[in-house]
């Protein structure tokens, strides 16, 4: 551990800062999918995006090996980070968190649990992102033709060989996250989680995550563009222009608001979004609005 992660593992957290490993952090990371997938994707932008991101004090970098358009240019998103992260003066700040266990093949996503693909998969992203260690290694997603626990274990090897800092996990059930735990010490969980859909705050993940001292980040945050019962609900655009703020801002606060170990990591792909995104913390909802918020969402989905 270096001097600066050795301080800023001391140090007493800070305002809203949130946990992650041994770490204090900016509350709201950034995700990279649709800097890689978008149809609209502008690779210039894209790092405009990332180094604004890191200019307002952002730290958690999400991605994934599989973040591309198909399965030509797999590891898309790892590449165009470790050129952003080379051309900031505040790279060397950022927390990058990536994942393995998806594959593509074409343009279709596929799941590839087995130990030995996990090993060759971190080893790949461990070149493409240029370091050493990678910060956070995230399965990414279950493999039913898998035992689980035979997934975890790779990553759990991963982390003892030195390759990995720390284990997070993604898309998971309660059962999944007690399981891994018995394995390996996971630092993060990765679900979706967001006003249409709050199933994990109802399901026991983030419980979960709370009382093991383990982040949680939500992904898809805003759920879906324009969503009705998203960032489009009457609840939240009421919020908004009661505040003057995006209804994206309120709708991370509000995640921020329920729960302590979170840590939202919404997709972003312009600097205006990334920086608006930033600012969230600041936003303390009163009870009144939290509690307008809860009456105005409309839990759908399984």
């Amino acid at each position: 551990m270096s001097a600066a992660d050795e301080s800023a593992a001391a140090s007493p957290p800070a305002g809203a800062l949130r946990r992650l490993g041994d770490r204090w952090i900016h509350p709201v990371g950034i995700g990279c999918l649709a800097m890689s997938t978008g149809d609209d994707r502008d690779e210039g932008r894209s790092l405009r995006t990332i180094h604004a991101a890191l200019d307002a004090g952002v730290q958690l970098i999400d991605t994934a090996d599989s973040y591309a358009r198909d399965e030509a240019e797999f590891g898309h998103s790892e590449r165009l980070i470790a050129r952003a992260l080379r051309t900031s003066s505040r790279g060397h700040e950022a927390i990058v968190a990536t994942k393995g266990g998806h594959t593509r093949r074409g343009a279709d996503w596929e799941l590839d649990g087995r130990p030995e693909h996990l090993r060759a998969a971190c080893e790949a992203s461990l070149r493409r992102l240029g370091v050493e260690r990678i910060d956070l290694y995230q399965f990414h997603r279950p493999d039913p033709r898998v035992p689980f626990e035979e997934s975890i274990g790779a990553l759990r090897d991963l982390r003892d060989a030195g390759t990995v800092r720390w284990v997070g996990i993604s898309n998971v059930d309660r059962d999944q996250i007690r399981s891994a735990r018995r394995i390996v010490e996971i630092a993060a969980v990765q679900n979706e989680l967001s006003p249409r859909f709050p199933h994990p705050l109802h399901n026991g993940e983030v419980a979960a995550c709370e009382r093991d001292g383990i982040a949680f980040l939500p992904w898809s945050p805003f759920g879906g563009i324009g969503n009705a019962a998203g960032v489009g609900s009457a609840a939240v655009q009421g919020v908004a222009r009661a505040r003057g703020v995006s209804p994206h801002r309120v709708v991370l606060a509000w995640l921020l608001a329920r729960s302590p170990v979170m840590i939202p990591i919404p997709g972003v792909s312009r600097p205006e979004t990334a920086l608006d995104c930033a600012r969230a913390p600041a936003l303390r909802l009163e009870p009144g609005e939290l509690a307008a918020l809860a009456a105005g969402y409309a839990p759908a989905g399984p």
